[in-house]
């Protein structure tokens, strides 16, 4: 173990998944960079934290804009003097609807929010893990299972989640040299408030539209948490967390 307190940065820390890997960051002492597009809710998950054994961070950032994530980067480094986490998690989706029925826009918001936004924030991730003392760290990218099985009508999502795991083995690549570890999270069925309506029904691959098993989103916190723990020696590449019960083997 480091004779120095980690630090972690998780975007999409304003609720979800973010959120409760945020907490369990900071319950099992990690000082924390909360990082999410709206102030009020970060100040939300850090009402939330009971620990009192380490420091945290909230700052407002959009991570579809390089310049807001230099800053959040800087910040990080000012305050606490290195990063060994990252947690790029922030994604978006948009209603589902027939591919031809994608618009510009639609597109780009997905594919800026869900690819261009881990890129900039691994890229920025990688300098300062280069040049610390010790160097070196570890990136944690929230793929989905959309990653490899794509739910009917969702072109969008689906592109960047496989583009999520070219990413993963791109920077697990490039990082040995400079001690930097990179694997990937794929997560189905998480009961967040973005996930429920799959409880309720989704449409399926034949067309038909059926209620679908979550799992308590504490499974995922636990999940990230020993990825993080990891010494970085050792790296999880790849690991699938999901409800039991959810179709996915089988999904089409």
């Amino acid at each position: 173990m480091p004779n120095f307190t980690k630090v972690a940065l998780i975007t999409g820390a304003g609720s979800g998944i973010g959120r409760a890997v945020g907490l369990a960051l900071l319950g099992a002492g990690y000082n924390v960079v909360l990082a999410g597009r709206r102030q009020e809710a970060l100040d939300e998950t850090l009402a939330l934290s009971k620990t009192s054994k380490a420091s945290s961070l909230a700052i407002p950032t959009d991570v579809t804009d390089p310049a807001a994530v230099r800053d959040l980067f800087a910040q990080t480094e000012r305050t606490f003097g290195r990063l060994d986490v990252l947690f790029n998690n922030a994604g978006v989706g948009i209603p589902a609807g027939e591919l031809d029925e994608v618009t510009y826009e639609q597109w780009q918001r997905v594919v800026q929010t869900n690819l261009s936004g881990p890129f900039f924030c691994t890229q920025e991730a990688f300098r300062l893990m280069k040049r610390q003392t010790p160097q070196g760290g570890r990136i944690i990218n929230n793929g989905s299972i959309s990653a490899y099985a794509p739910r009917p009508n969702s072109a969008p999502y689906t592109a960047t989640k496989h583009g999520i795991t070219g990413l993963t083995k791109s920077t697990s690549l490039d990082g040995r040299k400079y001690n930097i570890a990179c694997g990937q999270i794929d997560i189905g069925n998480a009961a967040t408030e973005m996930a429920l309506k799959i409880g309720e029904g989704a449409v399926q691959a034949d067309g038909s539209v059926r209620p679908e098993p979550l799992m308590n989103v504490s499974a995922v916190a636990e999940a990230v948490l020993y990825m993080a723990n990891l010494p970085l020696e050792a790296n999880v590449q790849f690991m699938t967390v999901m409800a039991t019960k959810m179709p996915f083997v089988g999904r089409g």
